[in-house]
């Protein structure tokens, strides 16, 4: 028992010689729920404002709602800094970010993956553990999916990211919206079959599995089975007869109790992300500040085990 020890010492000390962090699973990181700004572009467009034009006055309103961290899409390096200057002023924490991609077109993805690693490179030094990107789709819309040959270019490339952000201390988490999961899943399963657990982790978009698998809870606690162990982050949000909810509740066409429940008792904790957003036919009886309020509070108790 005591050889076993010191080998493994030994082998945990040799990591730091090839520029990687500890492979070895490591209690998970405690970070504070958080929330995605796309939730608050959808209700400043219903307020006809537009979110991102005052930065500033953006995370002013954002602030006010109780919530201490928040996941950007970050653009560029850029951008980063302006973030981080104004998140500094309100004590916002920014434990992940999102960034688009291009990583199956052959003639791109030398340029987005180093335009991702400029912006690590700044967001690390104020905390940054989780780069969440969706490799973007042949056309946003658009009804094309990607071939086998560009599946296979983005796998790859998907990998070489997601090692050179460990090389940073930090972690890739793939993210899917519904177009990935046409043609039998072809483009989700490809992604996470054909990369290593170390290198790309899954950011789980519970409703974008949900809706694209034609509005099948089944379909999400399927994918919780088959790459729950992969599961870094959640992206949380909640529909009612298919239509986003205007806030978060347990109850709705997910059963959110159930899937904390599964999640405890596989030792699943992932860093919680707010996305409550709302679409055309979505309640309208209050404004960004008020909803982000009561979805604190119910994802609070909600994920309250985990």
């Amino acid at each position: 028992m005591k050889k076993n020890t010191i080998n493994r010492r030994i082998f945990l000390a040799a990591l730091p010689a090839i520029g990687l962090p500890s492979l070895v699973a490591a209690t998970p990181e405690t970070f504070p729920i958080s929330c995605n700004d796309y939730n608050w572009r959808t209700f400043f467009s219903r307020q006809n404002k537009d979110w991102g034009i005052d930065v500033a006055q953006d995370i002013a309103e954002f602030s006010k709602s109780g919530l201490k961290a928040i996941e950007p899409n970050i653009a560029d390096s850029a951008a980063a800094r302006q973030m981080i200057e104004i998140l500094k002023k309100y004590d916002i924490k920014m434990p992940s970010i999102y960034v688009n991609s291009v990583l199956h077109d052959k003639d791109e993805i030398e340029k987005s993956i180093e335009a991702i690693l400029q912006i690590a490179d700044v967001v690390k030094s104020y905390g940054t553990k989780i780069v969440v990107t969706n490799p973007s789709p042949i056309k946003w819309g658009g009804k094309e999916i990607k071939n086998d040959a560009q599946l296979i270019i983005q796998a790859k490339a998907m990998e070489k990211l997601g090692l050179e952000l460990r090389r940073r201390g930090l972690k890739l988490a793939y993210h899917t919206h519904d177009v990935e999961l046409r043609a039998g899943a072809r483009e989700f399963h490809h992604v996470l079959l054909n990369t290593s657990p170390q290198n790309v982790y899954f950011c789980f978009d519970i409703h974008w599995v949900y809706r694209g698998s034609e509005n099948s809870e089944l379909a999400v606690f399927d994918v919780l089975k088959l790459y729950g162990k992969r599961i870094i982050e959640l992206h949380i949000r909640q529909s009612k007869n298919g239509v986003w909810s205007e806030t978060f509740t347990s109850e709705g066409d997910i059963d959110y109790g159930r899937l904390a429940e599964e999640m405890k008792k596989n030792n699943i904790s992932p860093h919680l992300v707010i996305e409550q957003c709302v679409e055309a036919k979505s309640p309208n009886t209050m404004d960004a500040i008020a909803a982000h309020q009561q979805d604190l509070m119910a994802i609070k108790t909600t994920f309250n085990q985990l």
